[in-house]
């Protein structure tokens, strides 16, 4: 069932072309991506379709049933209510027929009434009551405000007191209880720590109805969508599958056209050779060849399409000045607090060599930045040693963007700190981070928060430190930049050592990860899903508490049946998916032998590409399978 469709939609800003001809469905159990750089359109596209704004041209049909959630739409506006009061403004119907019910049972007790008449509107209420999840919606609104990172004490806090990030979250948390069936997620994964987005993922992947989310975030949005919408040049081009599958299809999408193109050239170059050695012979047959060819080249070049350009991104690396030592940085059971204040963080130990690239993560609040900070010498340690190895030159990205001048351009923000360069090289080390023309006199106090870690990166690349410290570096930054910086950090030849949510950034460069907690830091080799594996074994390996009771064991038995019941449907489910995509790959590849296939390129590279696309999803069955069958194995020794 279609939830919402588009048609040829358009919009602009004065005399800027925002986007065009854009149409689209979305079913009711869609799990699109939106994706497109920073100014492509792509917020301005869900104010359209909230009706907050208006298109151009072009028309929005939503469905009698659809009901859309957006977080815009559940603002917090009673400062005075607790955070977990007004997340129960949700059901604020339940709460309501709880409130009767509690007043028919008081009148029945006391017969104050018409028993008859009161018993049936109790029973009828009650039967609304528990039908609309009455049972379990306080228990839902605590989940979900535990899951979004908010603990008992901050659940109590008035809404004028939590931070700006927190408030952010109740919005998310009001939207998803929402009960609404399409949902509008604008960057939701702001804000949020590694843990809450994890479990913002399990909430949507679990989700029985369709939302379009705009993110940057790559390992969220491969997590969590099947299908992609991207926004550039203007237009709206929809992709099957997530983005890693979105990147490939378009990568073959464009080399397809760009061969196309390429070969539409050259035959039409060979036609008009042809045309002019007809002429050159100059007899009426030859006369009649030559017009017949021009026919041809005429409807050739009418069908010729230049495959559009990319999108400007920026393309840059990191330089060092001189190298280090192979020792980069020690630190002994390392202590921080304010004020005399319980410890922010203890018995913290890093060991940080030369090359290596190493991620500091842990939730919230637990003292990342801070331990940058003492590392910079910005905060003093109450405990602890810092050693930094010789000749090692630190370079600092700092995540709240303090280091700029407000009251500066953007040429004297760089200039300023290189006044040995010329305005030539100043402007073309700029260009190189899109800022070009007279974008280089823009002020700083003007900037976005793109433009200014663009601004930032162009320090840190011209500062050529062989040590850099990066405090959520891909912050700000759209996908196109993520990338960018992702290269200038692989051939980097210094030492990293980062802080980062972007687990997408982490799984491509981490050597190894410390976790931060209060008590110290916890190492872990390899990226980020080995660092998720690591965790995983060592819930698995926990030892199990042992049974009090009898009734116990009795409980114990079930749960472990209705466990292996689990795994065996799961497994069962596998085995089909498996068999089922092996015959639709064998199908495919049957088209291919057939002529109108084999003589045509684009519908040959159409069915190519799903059938790679059939066989990663074949393959990521089978992990699957055989981790179920080892869970089974496992369960069943027990």
């Amino acid at each position: 069932m279609s939830l919402l469709s588009v048609s040829n939609l358009e919009k602009s800003f004065g005399s800027d072309l925002l986007f065009e001809h854009i149409s689209f469905e979305i079913q009711n159990n869609d799990h699109i991506g939106l994706v497109g750089v920073n100014g492509s359109g792509k917020t301005t596209l869900f104010k359209l379709l909230t009706q907050e704004m208006s298109p151009d041209d072009g028309d929005i049909f939503l469905s009698k049933e659809a009901q859309i959630g957006y977080m815009e739409q559940h603002v917090c506006r009673n400062l005075n209510e607790t955070a977990y009061d007004e997340v129960l403004t949700v059901f604020s119907h339940l709460s309501h027929i709880e409130e009767e019910l509690e007043m028919l049972n008081i009148k029945i007790s006391k017969q104050m009434g018409n028993l008859d008449a009161l018993i049936e509107r109790q029973a009828s209420l009650h039967d609304a009551f528990v039908a609309q999840g009455g049972l379990t919606y306080k228990n839902r609104a605590r989940s979900a405000l535990l899951g979004l990172g908010f603990d008992e004490a901050a659940m109590n806090l008035r809404i004028g007191a939590l931070s700006g990030g927190q408030k952010a979250k109740l919005q998310l948390a009001k939207m998803l209880l929402s009960g609404a069936n399409l949902l509008l997620l604008d960057e939701p994964t702001n804000h949020l720590d590694i843990s809450s987005v994890e479990w913002l993922e399990d909430y949507l992947k679990g989700y029985h109805g369709a939302y379009l989310v705009i993110s940057h975030d790559r390992y969220f949005l491969d997590k969590i969508t099947s299908r992609t919408f991207e926004l550039e040049n203007h237009h709206l081009t929809v992709y099957k599958g997530n983005y890693t599958t979105y990147l490939s299809l378009k990568a073959e999408r464009r080399l397809a056209a760009e061969r196309v193109y390429e070969n539409t050239k050259k035959e039409i170059s060979r036609l008009e050779g042809v045309v002019a050695q007809q002429r050159q012979w100059n007899r009426e047959k030859n006369i009649k060849t030559a017009e017949s060819k021009l026919k041809v080249i005429d409807r050739l070049e009418k069908s010729l399409v230049k495959p559009e350009d990319t999108p400007d991104s920026i393309h840059f690396h990191f330089d060092i000045k001189q190298g280090s030592g192979n020792d980069v940085l020690d630190v002994e059971d390392l202590s921080l607090s304010f004020d005399g204040k319980k410890p922010l963080f203890s018995n913290v130990n890093l060991r940080v060599r030369k090359g290596e690239r190493i991620f500091l993560l842990g939730p919230n609040g637990c003292g990342k930045t801070s331990l940058f900070k003492t590392l910079l010498h910005q905060y003093h340690p109450n405990g602890g040693h810092i050693k930094l190895g010789v000749g090692v030159q630190i370079g600092y990205y700092d995540q709240i963007q303090a280091g700029l001048d407000n009251s500066k351009t953007v040429i004297d923000e760089i200039w300023d700190r290189h006044p040995q360069m010329t305005q030539t090289e100043i402007r073309n080390a700029l260009a190189i981070f899109l800022f070009r023309g007279d974008e280089v006199f823009k002020p700083v106090s003007a900037l976005s928060g793109g433009e200014r870690a663009r601004v930032l990166l162009l320090q840190l690349m011209m500062s050529k430190a062989n040590f850099l410290l990066l405090d959520e570096p891909t912050n700000h930054l759209d996908i196109a930049s993520r990338e960018a910086l992702e290269s200038a950090l692989m051939d980097y030849e210094g030492t990293l050592l980062v802080v980062s949510h972007d687990r997408y950034l982490i799984n491509k460069l981490a050597d190894r990860i410390y976790y931060l907690d209060a008590n110290g830091t916890t190492e872990y080799i390899g990226n980020y899903d080995s660092y998720i594996e690591r965790i995983r074994q060592s819930s698995l390996s926990e030892p199990e508490k042992a049974p009090s009771s009898k009734g116990n064991d009795y409980k114990q038995r079930k749960e472990k049946e209705a466990q292996l019941r689990k795994l065996r449907n799961h497994l069962k489910r596998a085995e089909e998916a498996i068999e089922t995509l092996d015959q639709e790959i064998t199908e495919l590849n049957q088209l291919l032998d057939l002529p109108e296939y084999a003589s045509d390129y684009e519908k040959a590279m159409e069915v190519t590409a799903q059938i790679e696309q059939k066989k990663q999803e074949q393959d990521r069955l089978y992990q699957q399978w055989e981790s179920l069958s080892e869970e089974l194995e496992e369960k069943q020794a027990v």
